[in-house]
């Protein structure tokens, strides 16, 4: 089957490119997607070069859903709504497929999701149910990074949780702050943010705090990073501070520098540092059932949908990451018409 796959051929320029699609696969024709912070970093060229020499042309985006157009095993129908999985792992029985260096991950060195279809191994696409809302359902693949996380930190964490902290108001703070109230409802959660106006639309939580204006004897249980770039050193020296011993500090926020951390402090209190980065079936299958289970919480995701896209060109395309790139806050949605 001829498919056409739309890719980055450096920064600001796409092309299209003519592919030939086997139908030995869940084939999938994508309708709604989402850009993130990795897909813009590619398309403004501020990976190191030898980055982008490396992986360029490639197809970019790797948050999205679509509709069935062919699955051999006969499981799935066609015109099922799923939401693609980006990872595509191999055998590793040493770590987690999210984490091997033996994976494929789309849109970062390998194809991504802007092309006419995309075939995938069965086991890549979760059904999700026809009336979830598809803005927020394009971006499944961002909430599912929060999910891990938040799963992992309640398998290691051992002291109490009744204060939890969040640093950042962007997207990745907003899921995160919003999973840990459906996960902990009794604890406090409080997010610690720079942008006024970004902390307002945070109303699920217990309270807010502007990072410059903590109150002196306010402490924490666990702390949640979302920050990322530069910022992360002061995000992370501050919950250091604010932490109490043997505090778990979950690490979201991609900066592409090294960040220096007060490792004397942290051995003072005994803190454990966990890293979170992607995610796999198990994340996207846990996410699906609690917008199942919680579907209140569509209501709260939707404040971060800020522009939608109708793609019918390439030069759609191009606006619509010229678009996401002045946006301070949310997501941008591409409505796939392609």
């Amino acid at each position: 089957m001829i498919n056409i796959v739309y890719r980055l051929k450096s920064p600001k320029f796409f092309e299209e490119a003519i592919d030939e699609t086997e139908l030995d696969g869940v084939i999938v024709r994508p309708t709604y997607l989402s850009i993130c912070q990795a897909d813009q970093r590619y398309y403004q060229g501020s990976r190191p070069a030898e980055v982008l020499e490396a992986k360029l042309p490639m197809a970019l985006i790797h948050e999205g859903i679509g509709e069935v157009v062919h699955d051999p095993s006969g499981e799935l129908k066609s015109g099922d709504n799923v939401v693609i999985i980006p990872n595509t792992p191999t055998q590793d029985d040493v770590c987690r497929a999210n984490y091997s260096y033996k994976s494929k991950f789309r849109g970062s060195g390998f194809d991504g999701f802007t092309s006419d279809l995309i075939k995938l191994e069965s086991d890549r696409v979760v059904k999700i149910p026809n009336d979830f809302n598809p803005y927020v359902s394009s971006f499944i693949e961002l909430i599912t990074v929060a999910y891990q996380g938040i799963s992992k930190f309640s398998e290691i964490a051992v002291t109490p949780k009744d204060v939890l902290g969040v640093w950042g108001d962007g997207n990745l703070g907003f899921i995160t702050a919003l999973l840990l109230k459906v996960n902990y409802p009794d604890s406090r959660i409080i997010v610690f943010g720079k942008h006024l106006e970004n902390l307002n639309l945070f109303s699920f939580v217990d309270e807010t705090c502007q990072i410059h204006n903590v109150a002196q004897n306010l402490i924490i249980d666990h702390a949640f990073e979302c920050v990322g770039s530069s910022a992360s050193q002061s995000a992370v020296d501050q919950i250091i501070d604010l932490i109490n011993p043997q505090g778990v500090i979950s690490l979201f926020g991609v900066s592409e520098y090294p960040v220096p951390i007060n490792t004397r402090m942290i051995l003072e209190k005994g803190l454990t540092i966990q890293g979170n980065s992607r995610s796999e079936r198990e994340d996207f299958v846990g996410v699906v059932e609690t917008l199942k289970q919680n579907p209140q919480l569509f209501e709260y995701l939707e404040k971060l949908v800020t522009n939608v896209c109708e793609i019918n060109t390439l030069n759609d395309l191009k606006e619509a990451f010229d678009k996401d790139y002045i946006s301070h806050f949310g997501k941008t949605i591409l409505k796939w018409n392609k």
